[in-house]
């Protein structure tokens, strides 16, 4: 490490290590210097020299033995992300890996032991934690304004054919894998507790040319902890809201770019009791049960940094988390052990569709 930046080295140069991962490092000059980047194919190991500076190498292997790194980020195609991550952990390397981390409980459960055996920091890409409107929602949930929370819906939907690597279970691939980290996490988030929650899960194939699925539909229910719906279709031709928050005292939706909740004060609301006979209006006709609540409304929308897109944000606001963990020595705050539950849940997922999981 020299003074207070770290070296950087790159496992891939694709649409992952390179559009996301380089472009948000080569602005964090002050934080990370990308030393190294490892890549099969020449022409992208040429533009990264030109690019970052750095020196570049035909595999991973050659580049951390030859490099003194502080971080290397594991951008490789996802069915190697387990095995990669695994070497390096044993190599003593701290690791950042883009998701999914592994498809098991179990693969991760090895990560851990060796970055717990070696000291090495395992890290993972789960950007959505920083999400503007997902860290706003979480706030209005917390303030209890919207009361017992009782159902939250996460909703990931678009229409289209898809024919590539990611296409494919060999390759990690399908949209549970594929998107299915980010909303992911953001429930289990929301849904609390470090213990696997009630699993129903029904899964597709329908726009797919692969063998992975396009289409799920999965539920979290657990003992005093809201409903979760979460829904991941590429066969959705109409948009639906990404977030819809059902509480005892009133509700939300919205999407990344607004927030809307309304809600009464219980306080303010008329007293009732239960009663059991039929009900009358004044005029001694038969009556419908309602009353008048007083609601109130409030909406957000996000204010980035000028110049700053949402993921361009999401993306720096996790590697500055991760610089105090290796620079400062402060806790992760998205742990393995949280993307263990969700390795979990994605496994039992796979077990109640054997139709397209055979076991």
């Amino acid at each position: 490490m020299t003074s207070n930046i770290l070296n950087v080295g790159i496992i891939g140069q694709g649409r992952s290590g390179r559009n996301i991962h380089g472009a948000q490092l080569a602005l964090m000059n002050e934080r990370y210097r990308i030393a190294a980047v490892a890549d099969g194919l020449e022409e992208r190991r040429r533009r990264a020299e030109q690019e970052y500076g750095c020196r570049a190498y035909a595999t991973y292997q050659e580049m951390v033995e030859a490099e003194k790194l502080d971080l290397v980020i594991n951008a490789s195609p996802s069915d190697l992300h387990f095995p990669i991550t695994l070497d390096l952990l044993n190599r003593g390397l701290s690791v950042l890996c883009e998701k999914p981390l592994a498809k098991t409980p179990e693969e991760v459960d090895r990560l851990i032991e060796a970055s717990e055996r070696s000291g090495a920091v395992l890290a993972v890409f789960q950007q959505s934690r920083y999400m503007p409107a997902f860290v706003k929602l979480r706030q209005i949930i917390e303030s209890g304004v919207l009361g017992r929370i009782v159902q939250i819906d996460f909703t990931n939907n678009h229409f289209g054919r898809r024919w590539d690597w990611q296409s494919l279970q060999e390759n990690n691939g399908g949209n549970l894998l594929n998107t299915g980290p980010h909303p992911v996490d953001q429930a289990l988030q929301l849904f609390g507790g470090d213990q696997l929650p009630q699993v129903v899960c029904v899964m597709d194939r329908a726009n797919t040319f692969g063998d992975a699925e396009d289409y799920v539909k999965l539920l979290l229910r657990g003992p005093g902890r809201p409903t979760v719906d979460i829904e991941i279709s590429s066969c959705s031709a109409y948009a639906r809201e990404k977030f819809i928050v059902q509480g005892t005292c009133g509700g939300l939706r919205g999407n990344n770019g607004y927030l809307e909740w309304k809600y009464f004060k219980p306080e303010e609301a008329p007293e009732q009791k239960l009663i059991r006979e039929p009900l009358f209006d004044a005029n001694g006709e038969p009556a419908y049960c309602t009353e008048q609540l007083r609601w109130y409304e409030e909406r957000w929308k996000p204010a980035l940094p000028e110049g700053k897109n949402e993921f361009g944000y999401m993306t720096e606001q996790l590697y500055e988390m991760l610089y105090r963990t290796l620079g400062e020595g402060a806790p992760l705050e998205i742990t393995p052990h949280q993307v263990r539950l969700q390795m979990a849940v994605m496994e039992e997922c796979r077990r109640q569709n054997p139709q397209i999981y055979a076991q």
